[in-house]
């Protein structure tokens, strides 16, 4: 066990965030969950994945997020920068009012911790949705 979670890390390592399909890649294997799951991806300076974390975990259609929870993560991890991800049990990938809300939240506290944010994205088994690549605005 301890031998997979060693592994599994040296590979995140390798991985670097340029687009928001990177993130999906690594994040879509909770799709599958029939909870929502929300997730922090924690980055160096360079965007190199430093970890995946699960922040909470909520019921069928929604979750409580707050960002004590959320960048505890990152701080522990000594990140400079985020990206946040979600799933969507449903399999809709509509950015909801909560979800653009909660995301609004994340960045004011992100800028007030010196978090840069990449993007939050909204997915599902086969696809997702960029909240970067579709307007919302980011530090």
């Amino acid at each position: 066990m301890t031998f997979d979670i060693i592994s599994k890390k040296k590979i995140l390592k390798a991985i670097s965030i340029k687009k928001p399909i990177d993130i999906f890649e690594i994040v879509k294997m909770y799709a599958k969950s029939r909870q929502e799951n929300f997730l922090v991806m924690t980055l160096n300076a360079a965007h190199s994945v430093i970890g995946i974390h699960i922040a909470t975990i909520g019921i069928v259609n929604q979750t409580i997020v707050h960002p004590r929870e959320v960048f505890i993560h990152a701080i522990k991890d000594n990140a400079c920068a985020v990206a946040f991800a979600h799933n969507h049990p449903s399999g809709q990938l509509e950015m909801s009012q909560e979800d653009e809300e909660i995301t609004e939240r994340l960045v004011k506290a992100g800028i007030i911790l010196g978090f840069h944010i990449l993007d939050h994205i909204i997915f599902n088994e086969e696809t997702f949705f960029s909240m970067r690549e579709n307007g919302f605005t980011f530090n």
